[in-house]
């Protein structure tokens, strides 16, 4: 269930019930725990793939030099540094993170590859953005959105602070839509990915934990449809890799 702040009921952590107001603690145990390891996460879970969904991802946002983007989720950087890469010294890009540990490692990678110019960094949760109405021409978030308590609100949040005519971007590990993959990814989400955890971080279960957060992830048509509730318009997704991951886009009228 997607609970509404003041919601005394309860939603998931990964397979787990738990009370609303102790969801977001607990994910900010998970991803403190897995911040300096995340790109080594990452690869374990996708093989490596994320870069080039990544790639793909950012490649084909609608962005133009100016813009301001804002970039939720942000992590330890990687969206940030292809949005840069297109960008250039052109345009202002926000990084934001609910998680300072993840914050902290996303600006410090970024500044030792010399990214400091039109960088911002700023903690914040997506379910209640401190920024002012129409302020983004972008918005993107990669990998994060599952692991936000309510996403309504979320969506809700990233429609507001968008610009008229401009384009929300959502990157999501979604639902395997090839029936011969679904056993393999199964096993390598439950089995090999734990051991993989304890092996890489000696923690498996925030492994564990992540891999059934995107079992709990709201399936492609059915996030469409979220979208065009929180006011985007013109929405769509395409997925790749078989719908193992789906690109997610709406826009502001």
């Amino acid at each position: 269930m997607n609970s509404s702040p003041g919601d005394t009921g309860t939603t998931h952590f990964g397979f787990r019930e738990v009370p609303v107001s102790e969801k977001q603690k607990l994910v900010g145990q998970v991803f403190s725990s897995v911040a300096r390891n995340y790109d080594r996460m990452n690869d374990a879970m996708s093989f490596g793939i994320h870069r080039l969904w990544k790639r793909f991802f950012v490649a084909t946002c609608q962005l133009r030099k100016g813009d301001r983007v804002l970039d939720l989720a942000g992590g330890t950087g990687d969206i940030a540094a292809l949005l840069k890469e297109r960008m250039g010294d052109h345009g202002h890009i926000v990084l934001g993170d609910i998680n300072g540990d993840m914050l902290r490692v996303g600006r410090d990678r970024l500044t030792d590859r010399g990214l400091v110019r039109g960088l911002d960094y700023v903690q914040c949760n997506a379910e209640a953005l401190p920024f002012p109405d129409a302020n983004f021409d972008l918005v993107t978030m990669a990998f994060g959105l599952r692991n936000v308590t309510d996403k309504d609100a979320a969506l809700r949040e990233i429609a507001r602070v968008l610009k008229p005519g401009g384009q929300a971007r959502v990157l999501e590990f979604s639902t395997v839509t090839a029936d011969w993959l679904k056993p393999l990814y199964d096993l390598h989400s439950f089995q090999v990915l734990p051991r993989l955890g304890r092996l890489l971080a000696n923690d498996a279960d925030s492994y564990r934990y992540l891999a059934e957060s995107i079992r709990k992830h709201p399936p492609q048509d059915t996030l469409k449809a979220m979208m065009e509730a929180a006011g985007l318009a013109r929405c769509s997704y395409r997925n790749l890799t078989a719908g193992i991951v789906a690109i997610h886009t709406g826009y502001k009228v």
